[in-house]
């Protein structure tokens, strides 16, 4: 290419895939587990980065104020800190009664304590969503797009949806990696 001032030079366009860090969350242990791990699994075969936290295994306490205010306190740095270094989350949930299941929420709640570090987490925050359910997941699906965009994140707009009637989609999976690699 020629410039007006008779220089020329050349534009080289490098095709450098940028790698992304993912966490995968889930809420519980089997079949969820196994999901989690499954996302995972691709986004290494893709060349990212991708850690799995299983909430269930953190054995939280169960969220009150006055706990919270207490010296038994959970310590949610190590937690805050893989979610704070990961570029997008795949959260992984059954349907509990039409909604989330309580570890989710418990741990959303004492992640939440320190509300200014909580919205820096989460705000702009790319989360898919994905869920192997006895229901079907749906519900647990739109509970926890009013939450996670309630809290600031950007969620995909396709989800993930298995069961025993129902297999997880790979192709699914392999999209929803992409588009939150992006």
């Amino acid at each position: 290419m020629n410039c007006e001032a008779g220089h020329s030079f050349e534009v080289r366009s490098a095709s450098r895939r940028i790698m992304a860090q993912f966490l995968m969350i889930t809420a519980t242990t089997g079949t969820n587990l196994e999901l989690a791990e499954r996302f995972a699994s691709v986004a290494r075969e893709k060349g990212h980065s991708a850690e799995v936290v299983d909430l269930a295994s953190m054995d939280l306490p169960m969220f009150t104020m006055e706990r919270s205010k207490s010296d038994d306190a959970p310590d949610m740095s190590d937690l805050t800190k893989h979610m704070m270094d990961a570029q997008a989350w795949i959260v992984c949930a059954p349907e509990y009664n039409g909604s989330m299941p309580p570890t989710l929420n418990n741990a959303l709640a004492w992640l939440s304590l320190d509300w200014q570090s909580f919205r820096s987490l989460c705000t702009g925050r790319k989360v898919g969503l994905a869920t192997h359910s006895g229901g079907g997941g749906s519900h647990v699906i739109m509970a926890m797009r009013q939450q996670f965009s309630f809290i600031g994140a950007d969620v995909m707009g396709r989800a993930l949806t298995s069961g025993r009637n129902k297999e997880a989609n790979p192709e699914t999976i392999e999209a929803m990696i992409d588009n939150l690699a992006r």
